[in-house]
């Protein structure tokens, strides 16, 4: 079986951050890093180049696929901010309501800039996200 392409790297998350070209994607990141850090009780993982997540989470698919993940994190991308598990739990759909401007697709939550978010909304979201992860998730 194929082994997954994104994978702990064990480069620093706090020097991709530092180097990302875009200061409000720098800024956002920077929030986000202790955000996140701060709702999950995970320090930060670099999951490939870019993503830099935060818990570990052990998935296995019906047709025998299995690898890990990380619970909840982000990428600050040049045209958003990725955020990744946080449209995962059923009920992120009553928080994604009220959160301000953003875009969903493909299991990401896009946000061009955290101003433009209500923070305490994104707080639940990653908490929710997290929580889901590596409780559902974890024990299928």
């Amino acid at each position: 079986m194929a082994e997954n392409k994104t994978q702990v790297t064990g480069a620093s998350a706090d020097d991709f951050i530092a180097a990302v070209d875009h200061p409000v994607r720098r800024q956002d990141g920077r929030r986000l890093r202790v955000l996140m850090a701060e709702l999950t009780g995970q320090e930060p993982e670099m999951w490939g180049p870019t993503i830099v997540g935060f818990g570990r989470v052990h998935y296995r698919y019906a047709t025998g696929r299995e690898g890990d993940t990380a619970a909840v994190g982000f990428s600050p991308r040049k045209a958003s901010l990725s955020l990744y598990g946080l449209t995962n739990a059923p009920e992120s759909a009553a928080l994604l309501g009220r959160l301000g401007k953003h875009k969903t697709g493909a299991g990401c939550l896009y946000v061009t800039r955290l101003a433009d978010v209500d923070e305490a909304v994104l707080a639940g979201l990653i908490s929710l996200g997290y929580r889901y992860a590596t409780t559902v998730l974890d024990s299928r």
